[in-house]
């Protein structure tokens, strides 16, 4: 992130107060952030232990909940996803459908950059499956979604907009 961007990551300071990232690692903690700074308290970023390039200790699996720390939703929230892909409901796990919801704009911005496939922050096709059946289908049949290999070129665009980064994404 800091190869392509202005931010910059530092280990916390006893002197730097609350606000802060905390990686969390348990075996009950799942891979999740909440989404955005949580002003004047500690943001937790959740990484269940595993091996190296397995579960959560994928980079790009880490990098994704750094974005939700940084304030960005799943690809599939977008206001416009249902331009680019079908939500097969009847396939998704009880109590998960939240992971589907669409939000409006301005709850998340896509800073003129569209719909991106190929986004760290897509969910892959079977993503929640109850019965193994597709949960996301893309309209367009050559897309492949889900990728936990790197952060995409509009990954960065977005990330760089949000920040003010221009220069140097």
């Amino acid at each position: 992130l800091e190869q392509r961007s202005c931010l910059r990551f530092r280990r916390r300071q006893p002197d730097d107060g609350e606000s802060y990232v905390r990686v969390i690692g348990n075996e009950d903690s799942g891979c999740w952030s909440w989404v955005g700074y949580m002003d004047n308290e500690f943001q937790e970023l959740h990484l269940n232990p595993s091996a190296p390039e397995s579960g959560c200790f994928r980079l790009a699996t880490i990098m994704h909940e750094f974005l939700h720390a940084l304030g960005f939703y799943h690809q599939q929230s977008a206001s416009d996803r249902d331009e680019f892909v079908d939500i097969l409901f009847e396939n998704v796990q009880e109590g998960t459908q939240n992971n589907f919801y669409i939000y409006t704009a301005d709850v998340v911005t896509d800073f003129g950059v569209r719909y991106d496939y190929g986004s760290v922050m897509h969910y892959g096709p079977y993503s929640f499956s109850k019965n193994g059946l597709p949960t996301i289908v893309p309209k367009d049949p050559k897309a492949v979604i889900g990728q936990r290999v790197a952060l995409s070129e509009k990954d960065f665009s977005k990330l760089n907009h949000m920040y003010g980064c221009l220069k140097k994404g």
